[in-house]
């Protein structure tokens, strides 16, 4: 039905009940409803009905007198209108929700259509030959659904929409993908700050359709091994992170690391876990003593008695360069592995 007839149709309604009284009938109400049902699935917004719909009422009733009927049913019209859009409009944003979700699932798993990711995402407006980003936050059991989740989704795209900012949930992680480009370290913070102060990792960037699952997989390893050496900072990027699998991938060689650099403190006095978190501390603390014995509650001479215990008992000093290398990766070692054992966990 073209617009110039439902204009027609409409003025006949107008002058029928401006003539009559009559409220709108059942039939005229659905009529209007699947006008408003059909306009939005056409992506017409409900202003621009509204604005159409009074404007031809306007020339209807242009110099004559207007009851009380018929803006009754004027205004039932207009319900019944904004009733069938709104209906549409809904169902239209919960298939879009859908496809979205299942889009941003094939996009974060290694099992996809490659070819299809590359199809599917110009329709949400992702250019996956460019280079993407991801971070995933510490945490489990969110959903899309939670409010807060939702909220956090609001304010992220808000600030940031226009870099085409997806936010998703895997495996009860939050997940967030991010253009690589200028705009990148700002959309980062803002996505690690909303988080409300839970670690998260970012992955490097990669580009074509399997970029982004590369950067996801990247980012949750790395958010993983950071959870096992219980590293402090909020923000931690894959990139700074990528000598841990290196140490991983051959886990008897680092267990031989291990054993044979850390293996004599265990005969210290309370075993190896003192020694070994005030290794940690001086490591952390760049290796200022001042700084190391605060973060240990100790006194600086207490520490520098410590640091003289591990370089007796296993021949190695930390403030040597070449031996603080060996000393520090056979730190970063036990801590992986849980060195010295479940019976002894470590702080970190």
């Amino acid at each position: 039905m073209s617009a110039s007839s439902d204009d027609d149709a409409w003025a006949r309604l107008l002058e029928d009940v401006a003539r009559s009284g009559r409220r709108l009938r059942r039939a005229e109400l659905d009529s209007l409803r699947e006008y408003g049902d059909r306009a939005a699935e056409q992506g017409r917004g409900l202003a621009e009905l509204v604005d159409e719909r009074l404007a031809v009422t306007g020339r209807v009733w242009e110099g004559q007198p207007v009851d009380a009927a018929s803006m009754t049913a004027l205004r039932a019209a207009m319900a019944a209108l904004a009733d069938g859009h709104g209906r549409a409009y809904r169902e239209r944003l919960r298939r879009e929700e859908a496809g979205r979700r299942e889009f941003v699932a094939d996009l974060l798993s290694s099992r996809s259509d490659l070819g299809r990711l590359a199809e599917h995402a110009e329709r949400f407006g992702l250019n996956l030959a460019c280079a993407h980003v991801v971070a995933v936050a510490e945490g489990d059991g969110y959903d899309l659904e939670d409010p807060l989740v939702r909220a956090l989704e609001r304010r992220l795209l808000g600030r940031f929409g226009e870099q085409e900012i997806l936010l998703a949930v895997k495996h009860g992680r939050l997940v967030c993908i991010v253009p690589s480009g200028p705009g990148e370290a700002a959309a980062l913070k803002a996505f690690a700050e909303l988080t409300q102060g839970r670690r998260v990792v970012v992955g490097r960037p990669h580009s074509g359709p399997g970029g982004v699952v590369h950067s996801y997989e990247e980012a949750r390893s790395a958010l993983e091994q950071a959870a096992q050496l219980d590293l402090r900072e909020t923000l931690l990027y894959a990139a700074d992170l990528l000598v841990l699998p290196v140490l991983l991938r051959d886990r008897e060689a680092l267990e031989d690391l291990v054993h044979g650099v850390l293996g004599p403190l265990r005969t210290a006095r309370g075993g190896a876990r003192p020694l070994l978190e005030t290794l940690i501390a001086y490591a952390d603390s760049r290796y200022v003593a001042a700084e190391a014995a605060r973060r240990l509650g100790v006194s600086v001479r207490a520490l520098a008695y410590r640091i003289a215990h591990v370089v007796r008992l296993t021949g190695l000093d930390p403030d040597d360069a070449l031996q603080r290398y060996t000393l520090e990766t056979a730190v970063f070692g036990a801590r992986l592995l849980g060195w010295p054992g479940q019976d002894q966990p470590l702080d970190g």
